[in-house]
């Protein structure tokens, strides 16, 4: 089972960049969404250590569970283990780091429009905004934002032309809290991108991008969300209210201009963070 499942993910082989996205259609007729820029999306060279023979590192990965044993270099020091796969790994590393960092097109994170605040702690970016008076706070995490994209050839470990390789897109699921000054509770808006909203196709009605999951007063400040308070759920909400409660989070900044911008942004942080991980990575590998 796990030979099976490492060819499959060993399949996704790194390929060069391309230009157009087919991992997401966005709407044609929003300007905003028909041209993303260069920071939104890359293609998809998440590709794993190459395991089978035909592999593209296969020329220097030895086979699975048979790595031969060095004995700890004089000038390491860290006392690990050192094998002929961690130099293998070490070296196919260093290769995905310099790619990844070739195909990034922004070294700077993109600005958000509308006079949005932005501050990080690791991988939660907050987004503050003032409008006469009121707060609006919107926290998303990149963690898991990347939807899965691993289609039926990749599972029978069949590899897709470069022109047809989808890219990567980060699409986090977004909270909005929207505080008074006279009110000792938050009006909170748990928001997501909806796949079949974000890929819409050409000719057919321009529509949210995004989408109100549910809707709670919470106390101010608190990290987390108190299931004693009244959650409402917008499933089978009257489409009257729920138009009423998306036109009062765009009066507030928060519509589709703004969740083309998120989304450009958490790409942009996600594919840094990546990177980030693989060079962490790497160093822990090598015992750097």
């Amino acid at each position: 089972m796990l030979k099976s499942v490492v060819r499959a993910v060993g399949a996704a082989v790194r390929l060069s960049p391309v230009s157009a996205s087919t991992a997401r259609a966005l709407p044609l007729n929003c300007p905003a969404l028909c041209a993303p820029s260069a920071a939104t999306t890359r293609p998809f060279t998440r590709s794993l250590w190459m395991l089978n023979s035909s592999g593209a590192s296969s020329g220097f990965r030895p086979k699975l569970f048979s790595s031969k044993v060095l004995s700890p270099a004089g000038s390491c020091g860290c006392g690990g283990l050192h094998t002929e796969g961690d130099k293998a790994f070490g070296e196919f590393l260093n290769d995905e780091i310099k790619e990844e960092k070739k195909i990034q097109k922004n070294k700077t994170l993109p600005k958000m429009s509308g006079g949005w605040e932005l501050e990080m702690n690791g991988t939660e970016v907050k987004l503050t905004r003032n409008v006469s008076g009121e707060k609006v706070l919107v926290t998303f995490n990149v963690n898991n934002s990347i939807p899965p994209n691993f289609e039926e050839e990749a599972e029978q470990g069949q590899q897709k032309p470069a022109e047809e390789e989808p890219e990567i897109l980060s699409t986090p699921n977004f909270v909005v809290e929207v505080t008074k000054q006279a009110a000792k509770h938050s009006l909170v808006f748990d928001c997501h991108f909806p796949e079949d909203e974000v890929s819409h196709g050409e000719g057919e009605e321009e529509s949210d991008i995004f989408a109100i999951r549910e809707v709670s007063f919470q106390p101010e400040g608190d990290a987390d969300w108190k299931e004693t308070s009244y959650t409402l759920n917008t499933d089978s909400l009257d489409w009257a209210l729920y138009d009423h409660l998306m036109d009062f989070l765009a009066d507030r900044g928060v519509d589709n201009t703004f969740a083309d911008e998120l989304m450009e942004l958490s790409t942009a942080i996600e594919h840094q963070e990546y990177i980030h991980f693989l060079e962490d990575l790497q160093g822990f590998v090598k015992c750097n």
